[in-house]
């Protein structure tokens, strides 16, 4: 039986798991009851409403606003409106692109430059913004990676390590190199400058899409949909959607903090963290929400749906969101107007 959508209530000062002064008020060592893991006060603290329209002030005419596109609600068994943010059309492919710019403009510069560990999308981010702000990066990329992605990291002139296994063992090695260094941590998804540049892109939603009731976004370390949910507080309920074979958001939901858990399947290269930031399940905990969980059949599906149908070619961890509406996982309520989030198309592999 497939998930039914409310409408968020915009009276509520903590809907999506905000209010307005969120980043004023961390001062203990837990936080929504996610203990602080020696990085520091400042790695864990959700951005509040400031602090993303500063985000999205600075990165505006950086960033691509991406389009919109509408499809039928009948085309997916449906009674709502239903539309698409591309945001594969973003620089290097990805929303990632948003997170990384914000953090190196906010962040001073290091003499040993940027670093990162990524399974591809968010190395190409960091790459290309780090080459905007005149830094030399150095990105960890797992080698379960598809070569792409690798290959699109070093056309934007970064040096490129590759490290056998996912997304935790290339973190591991980037944190070792890193270590005496000089040089600028940019996470994948557990800072808040990152958060609050994905969050950009659902302010940019809002803006394009008024009447917006939900928005279901792609949960892998859980950085764009910590982002969103914390932009469109008030305003309109965010859904994660995780693979099945990468739910460390559901995992951390069930434990009641984030645990490590075994990736795989068809999106492991890009949604395969390993466990979800403190960020994503923060936001999660207050709302008391639950992700949905796709197959990696109905991710090929709803790719096939992109591509056939609005010859959009989506990577797969980019389909993700959109594979519970094709699905029937997620059932939106009739008159209900749903934005999807397309959230990247690093491939070269089309559906058949």
């Amino acid at each position: 039986m497939g998930m039914s959508a409310e409408r968020a209530n915009p009276n509520d000062d903590t809907v999506n798991g905000t209010d307005d002064d969120v980043d004023d008020d961390v001062d203990d060592d837990t936080v929504n009851g996610v203990a602080d893991d020696g990085r520091g006060a400042d790695a864990f603290r959700l951005p509040g409403e400031r602090e993303l329209t500063a985000a999205a002030e600075r990165l505006r005419g950086q960033v691509r606003r991406t389009p919109v596109l509408e499809i039928g609600g009948a085309q997916l068994g449906v009674r709502a409106r239903v539309l698409v943010k591309l945001e594969l059309l973003q620089h290097t492919g990805s929303f990632k692109a948003r997170g990384a710019l914000n953090t190196l403009l906010v962040r001073p510069h290091a003499d040993d430059g940027v670093v990162a560990a990524s399974g591809g999308n968010h190395g190409a981010a960091v790459a290309w913004a780090a080459a905007r702000v005149g830094a030399p990066a150095r990105i960890f990329v797992p080698a379960t990676s598809p070569p792409v992605k690798a290959e699109r990291v070093r056309s934007y002139g970064a040096e490129v390590v590759v490290v056998d296994g996912y997304y935790p063992e290339a973190f591991a090695a980037a944190e070792r190199w890193s270590a005496g260094r000089s040089v600028v941590r940019v996470h994948a998804y557990d800072a808040p400058e990152v958060a609050a540049g994905q969050g950009t892109l659902g302010l940019e939603a809002a803006e394009q899409v008024p009447d917006v009731s939900t928005v279901l976004v792609s949960c892998g370390g859980g950085g764009l949909y910590a982002g969103t949910a914390l932009a469109l507080a008030g305003r309109a309920v965010v859904v994660p959607v995780e693979p099945e074979r990468c739910p460390s958001l559901s995992a951390a939901v069930a434990a009641g903090g984030p645990v490590p858990v075994e990736v795989g399947g068809v999106a492991a290269d890009s949604m395969g963290a390993g466990m979800v930031g403190r960020h994503g399940y923060a936001v999660a905990a207050r709302t008391h929400t639950s992700p949905l969980l796709v197959s990696d059949e109905a991710i090929a599906a709803a790719r096939a749906f992109l591509w056939e149908r609005c010859r959009v070619l989506a990577e797969p961890g980019g389909a993700t969101a959109l594979a519970a509406l094709t699905s029937g996982v997620f059932t939106p309520a009739a008159g209900q107007t749903v934005v999807v989030v397309v959230s990247g198309g690093n491939t070269t592999d089309v559906p058949t």
